[in-house]
């Protein structure tokens, strides 16, 4: 696993010489993160990681998970736990973007248990494997969708954000449906947040949803409808 081993170690040099002492706390205040971070800003992170992983390739699907892995449990520090989710979807490794990855996806969710990386993931991780695998990643995102974690609860909701014409309506009813009652923010803000852009494309399917479920929160039926003239 030398080529992990390389990666791994470009990364945190990487990002360790990019640091910046005197914006870590305020980012980590930000993030209400119990996580330190290194101070290194969005646009020298993603430079960084462009370079670095356009220069260290892994040539199997085992040394890319185990590299996303890596980077993501023994981070020390919140940037590299972005890193491992740049990684993670990296046009290079498109190929391995299946249902097998679902284990390693739900791990980062679950572990990472907070907005910044939960909505990565969920969108641009399991959303695209779900419109590609329905058979198989549906019902695992309905079992989801009612599980004691509400970070997996998120996801189920999220997951379809930006799918448009793809959306399984279905799905995303039964979603909502399985967690209208719920007062958890992240949840009640996902749901607004999932139908509001779901509206984009089907206005009137959301606003028949909307009125069909006077249970939804406040806050849901305002994101909902927020582009709708509610």
């Amino acid at each position: 696993m030398d080529e992990v081993k390389s990666l791994v170690s470009a990364v945190r040099n990487g990002l360790a010489a990019l640091a910046d002492p005197a914006k870590a706390p305020s980012m980590r205040a930000y993030m209400k993160s119990d996580m330190p971070f290194l101070g290194v800003a969005s646009p020298p992170r993603s430079a960084l990681l462009k370079q670095v992983y356009a220069g260290h390739s892994l040539t199997d699907r085992v040394s890319f998970s185990t590299a996303v892995l890596t980077l993501w449990r023994e981070a020390d520090f919140r940037e590299e736990r972005y890193a491992a989710i740049a990684l993670s979807g990296h046009r290079a490794y498109t190929r391995w973007q299946d249902s097998d990855l679902l284990g390693l996806y739900e791990e980062m969710i679950v572990t990472g248990a907070w907005w910044d990386y939960v909505d990565e993931v969920a969108i641009r991780r399991v959303g695209p494997i779900l419109r590609a695998e329905p058979e198989t990643v549906g019902p695992l995102m309905l079992t989801w969708a009612y599980d004691e974690d509400r970070w997996r609860r998120r996801t189920s909701v999220i997951c379809q954000v930006g799918a448009k014409g793809g959306t399984d309506t279905d799905l995303l009813t039964r979603a909502v449906e399985a967690n209208i009652d719920d007062k958890d923010f992240f949840l009640r803000k996902g749901i607004g947040w999932a139908l509001r852009e779901y509206a984009k494309t089907e206005p009137d399917w959301v606003r028949a949803f909307v009125t069909a479920h006077p249970a939804l929160s406040p806050l849901s039926r305002k994101e909902a409808l927020k582009h709708l003239g509610g």
